[in-house]
Parts: structure tokens; C-alpha cells; sequence
């Protein structure tokens, strides 16, 4: 992530705006004219696939930078970013946004970025093949709990905007798949549930069980 300094530095050079629930923020196959820098709210990145099924790529929190990779490559975007919970964003045009990349020196440090992000997909795609149902779970919770900008040290997490079904395609399993991991950590006392509400009771035991391989 960029410094506090650069990233408010950065906010100052666009608008902006709000997206509602469920809102599609950055749309498939447009053209990169801008870039949005998260500020607020928790987003998803999906890819559509040529037979109409969606293949989930990340999550995405405040600090967290969206389309930028269609700005530098000229190329549409990849995919869509949709909002899961209400969100708020600066609006960036490209031209402006690779201005202040270069006049701030930031070339280096968005290429770190974009190699962490292919190493965090690396680990996702090792830890769906090696990790049991549960494991996973936890892992992906604690995950989101930090993109949401709610430290792992408190005594509650409160994650909201997050169906089952997307749930199941961040972990790779079923639908029914996670009803049953929620279910086994919420006997335990680790979590609550509701209707795209997901509370984390013990962040400390959660991770315990994220450790487990």
C-alpha cells in the first residue's frame, strides 16, 4: 500500500464518488480511461467468463487501487468490480494518475504491488489444494477482516455485504460446502451468522484454526 502522505496526495487528484451495493464499479471490457482508489467499503474483482460464469479473482478494502493495470497497459479491463457493501472511491483519469505516478517516483512501487498481488493469488491457488474446507475458511475471514480495515487484535469483527455463494468461490467448494464450515465454527463459539453478516466472536481462536494444516 502506498504512504499515508502519498495516498492523500493521491486522493487530491480526482473526485469522489459513491457506489451502492451490488453496484458494478469497473465494468469488463471497457476501455482503462481511469482507475478508481478504494477509500471505503469492501469490493470483489470477477471475471466473466465466454459462458456466462463468473470466476471470483479477490477482494479488495479501502487503500486498495482498481483498474490500474488497464491504465499502464492500454488494454480493456479484465474483469469487473463490483460492490459488496457500500462503497466509496476517487475517481481517477489514467493520464493524470501516470503523471503523478511518475513525478512521485512510484514505478517500483506499484510493480512490488502487482508481484505481491501474483504472489497472493499463488498462495490462494496452493492453499485449494492443500488445505481442508475449514482451514480455508478461517483464513479467508481473517483475510477480510483486515481488508475491511478492522484490526485482528479486537474482540469482534463484524463482516457484512458476503453471501455464501461468494464465500464458496473464494474457498473453492459448494454453496452447501460453506453452510457446513460456518456451521462447525460457529458450534465452536468462533463465529455468528446472519442473512450477509458474518461476525468473528474470537479473532485469536479463529486464527488458531487458520494455522492448522
Amino acid at each position: 500500500m502506498l504512504s499515508d502522505e502519498v495516498w492523500r496526495d493521491l486522493r487530491s487528484q480526482g473526485v469522489t464518488r459513491m457506489y451502492s451495493e451490488r453496484s458494478v464499479m469497473l465494468r469488463q471490457g471497457s476501455p482503462g480511461t481511469h482507475l478508481l482508489a478504494l477509500t471505503s467499503g469492501l469490493a470483489k474483482v470477477v471475471c466473466r467468463e465466454p459462458n456466462g460464469a463468473r470466476t471470483w479473482l479477490a477482494f479488495r478494502g479501502p487503500g486498495d487501487l482498481l483498474g490500474e493495470v488497464s491504465v499502464f497497459n492500454g488494454t480493456s479491463r479484465t474483469a469487473d468490480v463490483v460492490a459488496l457493501t457500500p462503497c466509496a472511491a476517487v475517481v481517477l483519469d489514467a493520464q493524470r494518475f501516470v503523471q503523478f505516478v511518475e513525478e512521485r517516483g512510484l514505478v517500483m512501487h506499484l510493480m512490488r504491488q502487482a508481484l505481491a498481488r501474483m504472489r497472493e493469488s499463488d498462495i490462494h491457488r496452493a492453499e485449494l489444494q492443500t488445505l481442508p474446507l475449514v482451514v480455508r475458511l478461517a483464513r479467508t475471514l481473517l483475510r477480510l477482516a483486515v481488508l475491511t480495515d478492522q484490526k485482528a487484535e479486537s474482540n469482534a469483527v463484524q463482516l457484512t455485504g458476503l453471501n455464501q455463494e461468494e464465500v464458496a468461490q473464494a474457498i473453492g467448494v459448494t454453496r452447501n460446502a460453506v453452510i457446513s464450515g460456518l456451521g462447525q465454527l460457529r458450534a465452536v463459539g468462533l463465529v455468528e451468522t446472519a442473512r450477509r453478516v458474518i461476525v468473528i466472536r474470537d479473532v485469536e481462536a479463529l486464527k488458531r484454526w487458520a494455522a492448522t494444516s
